[in-house]
């Protein structure tokens, strides 16, 4: 499972545990945020002395800045295998990048979606004309979902994620953006979770806009890029300085793409982050990483069937399913935020507890129909106490995971399953958080 893999800072972090010895860092919640790359980190410090603000800056510091602040554009566009007339707009995430899109969009815009969606894809699209795609149990069915769809009405665009964040299913982009083309819609890729594991091309997918984050990309300083040709036309989500032509009192000209939608100073640093994390995964090699996260996740999915009472959550369930590093369960007899807490505290493990932004597709995966999702935020908006969210545990894993973290957090949950925790908890209710009162006798 040991490749020549990026060098990640922190990997021997050790931390404290409940019975007051310390152990290293088991980092399983690459999902939510990586961690940064060593290469990335050398990038930003030889930056930070030239660092200044970007455009129109006459001195020297701000030309430094300026020019890497414009090439990292070309590193982004290569990574992700845009073509020459694709703009790449800098926002701070992918959810920002497709709230620009969305805003950019003519009114009533036709959005075709999913209910598996991240909330970055959902909410941003209700303020167009969405419909959603049920919920399928195969990348078959999900291609004739999306043909019966695209055939019974007029679409504009068709808005789907990369890959699950809850599930890891990597979705068939290419046979999406077929299909999208064929009935005259555009197809947009949600790839924070397939960006980091599997190597995109958007030319020869057909993929016309694609947001991603450089914090799940092993560059975590708060920059994402929003990859595609924008509507000349397209309204700005920010208005601002930087974006603008010329304003007088009652009128404003917008720059061009990518300018016009990148109101305000920009995170110079994130973004050379970016491009850094960008041209280092290049140069390992996407298929690489891709061999490695293969193993891996075989790997972690068959040692948690091992644990009694572990139920792991799949869409589309079956050993063939492509699937980048993500496994979300549950154990019998514990609420996942006590099961994340024993974990971390106890055993030094990282992972990540609740819906995911996810809620649909949590609801769908814990078994709850319409009927208790709407007693669900009956019971959220009444005075008293917050109900408690139909959640889940998720382990993650990236370029840094080893056999022999993924073999820790099995021996854990067993550990777990068989003797319970050592430590004794108090309850949050406030946040829905516990946290170690005293280690058990």
């Amino acid at each position: 499972m040991d490749h020549a893999l990026p060098r990640l800072v922190g990997e021997d972090v050790q931390v404290p545990c409940a019975d007051g010895h310390q152990r290293r860092y088991v980092n399983l919640d690459y999902a939510a945020s990586t961690p940064m790359m060593a290469d990335v980190w050398e990038a930003v410090e030889a930056f930070v002395p030239y660092y200044s603000s970007v455009h129109r800056g006459t001195g020297y510091k701000s030309q430094i800045a300026t020019d890497a602040f414009e090439d990292a554009r070309h590193d982004v566009a290569r990574f992700v295998g845009a073509r020459p007339s694709d703009h790449v707009v800098f926002v701070r995430n992918t959810t920002e990048a497709i709230n620009v899109l969305a805003a950019a969009l003519p009114a009533g815009t036709r959005v075709l979606s999913s209910p598996v969606e991240h909330h970055a894809n959902m909410l941003p699209w209700r303020k167009h004309d969405v419909r959603l795609l049920p919920f399928t149990r195969s990348p078959e069915h999900l291609l004739e979902a999306t043909e019966a769809a695209l055939r019974s009405s007029p679409t504009d665009l068709l808005a789907v994620t990369g890959a699950s964040n809850v599930t890891g299913e990597v979705w068939p982009l290419a046979e999406l953006a077929s299909l999208a083309h064929r009935f005259g819609a555009q197809l947009l890729v949600d790839a924070a979770q397939l960006a980091p594991h599997r190597a995109i091309d958007m030319a020869a997918t057909g993929i016309d806009y694609l947001a991603l984050s450089g914090h799940k990309l092993y560059a975590p300083l708060g920059a994402g890029a929003l990859v595609g040709r924008m509507p000349d036309d397209g309204e700005p989500l920010l208005h601002g300085g930087g974006a603008i032509e010329l304003v007088t009192l009652d009128d404003v000209i917008w720059l061009d793409a990518p300018d016009r939608f990148e109101s305000g100073s920009p995170n110079v640093i994130g973004v050379v982050a970016l491009a850094a994390a960008c041209r280092q995964l290049l140069r390992v090699g996407m298929d690489t990483i891709a061999a490695h996260e293969r193993l891996a996740v075989r790997y972690l999915w068959d040692r948690l069937a091992t644990v009694p009472g572990l139920e792991l959550y799949s869409l589309w369930p079956g050993d063939s399913t492509d699937r980048i590093g993500v496994a979300t369960f549950n154990l019998d007899g514990y609420r996942d935020p006590l099961l994340a807490a024993i974990l971390s505290a106890e055993y030094g493990i990282g992972v990540r507890h609740g819906c995911f932004c996810a809620h649909p597709l949590m609801a769908e995966l814990r078994g709850y129909d319409d009927d208790d999702m709407r007693e669900f935020a009956a019971a959220i908006r009444a005075p008293g106490p917050n109900p408690h969210h139909p959640g889940a545990v998720r382990a993650s894993i990236g370029v840094g995971t080893t056999a022999a973290d993924i073999d820790r957090l099995v021996a854990a949950l067993h550990s777990i399953e068989r003797f319970g925790p050592r430590s004794e908890y108090a309850y949050d209710g406030e946040h829905d958080e516990y946290s170690p009162r005293a280690l058990a006798a």
